[in-house]
Formats: structure tokens, sequence, C-alpha cells
């Protein structure tokens, strides 16, 4: 299915995460709201599809992603995702992602998050904000665990770039 974008159509197979992706938002049971830093729309797949066919356009899968997290740091639920490991973008899920629910958010773009109990904001590089009804201490989990991420993703690119 194509949708109509800024004068062109923009076909979900077209459709990758990139370095300007925010956040992958659920709209209903296979259409996602798509926040970049220039504009937001609307993409007929699920969160999880999006994802899924990003990790396969950069060569791997959400699986393989998810396998190479676990391996990578010990994380085996709600895991962060090295979507693209040359430009080292992360995404991150809000619930588990089998929860129809959850948002994906780019870990590389976030400057800042606060929150209170149940709800947070989280702001982006660019100046855009998103407000989630999700508690703070869930978005602190999450951004710690893909700080963990990229380190050793960091750490081991380093190693294998001396060994060369």
């Amino acid at each position: 299915m194509a949708i109509f974008l800024k004068g062109k159509v923009l076909d979900m197979n077209e459709y990758e995460i990139n370095a300007q992706t925010l956040a992958i938002i659920p709209i209903g049971e296979e259409k996602s709201k798509v926040i970049e830093v220039n504009g937001d729309f609307i993409i007929n797949a699920s969160p999880i599809k999006i994802v899924d066919d990003s990790c396969k356009f950069f060569g791997s899968s959400y699986e393989g992603r998810f396998s190479g997290t676990k391996t990578l740091t010990g994380i085996s639920h709600k895991s962060p995702i090295i979507v693209e490991e040359s430009r080292r973008i992360i995404f991150f899920p809000t619930k588990s992602p089998r929860v129809s629910s959850c948002i994906w958010l780019s870990f590389n773009n976030i400057a800042d998050y606060d929150g209170d109990g149940k709800d947070s904001i989280v702001r982006f590089s660019c100046g855009k904000t998103l407000n989630l009804h999700t508690s703070y201490a869930i978005i602190d989990n999450q951004v710690l665990r893909a700080t963990r991420l990229e380190s050793v993703l960091g750490r081991r690119m380093e190693k294998f770039a001396r060994s060369i």
C-alpha cells in the first residue's frame, strides 16, 4: 500500500528508519505515525514491521538484531536494537514489542526527558517534543539500556578497527 506524502507517493517498502527518524507510534492495527526531524507521516504498517523491514534493509532482521543485543549486553526483554551499526542508529521500545501499543524511540536523537509517575516528555535534539503515557522510570531504564548497547558496540568497533 502506498500513501501520498509531500507531493510524492511513499511506499512502505521504500521507507527505512534513518538518522532523521525520531519515533514510530502505532495508530491502529497496521498503521503507524512516523515522526522525523522535518515532518510526520503515516505508514501503512505496524511499528514492529517498520523496525523489522528497516533491519532487513540494512542486512539483518529484527530477530537478528534482538539476538545481537542479547549477546552484546545480556538484555533479553524490551531490548534496544541496533538498526544500522555503521551510523550507530539505535531504537528502543517503550513496551514489549509484541504489544500493539509499543512505541519505538530513536536513542540517538533524544536530548532530554522527564516526567511524573505515569507520563513522560521526551525532547529531541531537533527541538521536537513527544508526550508519552509511559512512566519516567521506564523511559530512563530504556535509555540506560540503549546507552549500554551503544557503549559495548563502540568498544567492539574500536577494538576491531585497531586489529586491522
